[in-house]
């Protein structure tokens, strides 16, 4: 109702071309969609500054440009102020939403002890289905490097628990083996027990909602948010930084580039060649080892 109140706004008292509304119209009902996914039961009146970022890094990881992402975001300004001015809402929550930067920065990415902290520390974890849940996914996301289209789209046929292996649609459907560890295995054995106890299933799919569906891209996007934002102060807090974090501990232990691109399922090898940044404290134990003369 909000948005079509906003777009007759537009037609009407605006003037604005049939073309420039339906642009505004998509882009604002793209919005209203991503909100009404979350698990949270937000709505365009009660969402805030920090779903509309947790929307702009939704798009950033489906690889929208910068471009495009302010100019759904200029949608998004232009929405709120209409509202605040009509009485629709009290606040406007896209004024203190900066523009995404243009360029490619490092990847940012979990110090060990973080992770240390996020999968076992104490306290973090209930035994609750969507605490077992929400500890599998950030472990599967972070000993694997996934990425988050193909964690949601692994069935439990995909999983070999006793050849530890993922079987891994990625991009242009292409699969991949991904190998895993024993501690993993016993995660998602654990999670998958915890699972058909709690849920009755209407799908194949390894990860589901408490109605038994297929958990979707923004409702994984939530959850990992929510939980980083325990353990750390990083500005992403995506499940695109658990597969930095995964990549980047494989190269500061020593595995081969090459290696890692294959576990990534990386075309090129100038894409994994990103994750060659080392953690200041790798070069500090690097520089020491080199000149310990002892």
């Amino acid at each position: 109702m909000m948005i079509e109140q906003f777009l007759d706004y537009l037609r009407y008292e605006r003037g604005f071309s049939a073309l420039t509304v339906q642009n505004y119209g998509k882009d604002l009902r793209a919005f209203k969609s991503y909100v009404e996914n979350l698990d949270n039961h937000l709505s365009l009146e009660s969402a805030d500054s920090d779903v509309i970022r947790d929307w702009m890094e939704s798009m950033m990881d489906r690889g929208n440009t910068a471009t495009s992402i302010c100019r759904r975001l200029s949608a998004l300004r232009s929405f709120y102020r209409f509202a605040v001015s009509r009485g629709l809402v009290k606040s406007d929550p896209a004024r203190v939403v900066k523009n995404p930067k243009v360029g490619r920065p490092l990847p940012q990415f979990l110090r060990e002890e973080e992770l240390d902290v996020l999968l076992d520390g104490e306290g973090m974890w209930g035994d609750s289905f969507k605490d077992v849940r929400a500890r599998t996914v950030l472990a599967v996301f972070y000993e694997t490097g996934i990425r988050l289209a193909e964690l949601i789209g692994l069935d439990d046929v995909d999983v070999d628990l006793a050849g530890l292996q993922l079987r891994v649609t990625g991009k242009r459907n292409k699969q991949r083996l991904v190998p895993f560890g024993p501690g993993l295995e016993k995660t998602i054995r654990h999670y998958i027990n915890v699972r058909d106890k709690s849920v009755a299933r209407a799908t194949a799919a390894l990860f589901v909602t408490t109605k038994g569906a297929r958990m979707n891209a923004d409702q994984v996007r939530y959850e990992v948010k929510k939980n980083i934002s325990r353990v750390s102060t990083l500005h992403k807090r995506t499940p695109h930084v658990l597969r930095h974090t995964f990549a980047t501990a494989m190269i500061n232990h020593g595995a081969g580039i090459e290696s890692v691109q294959k576990l990534l399922g990386h075309q090129s090898l100038e894409t994994t060649k990103v994750y060659t940044h080392t953690t200041f404290e790798q070069l500090k134990r690097v520089y020491n080892k080199a000149l310990d003369r002892a």
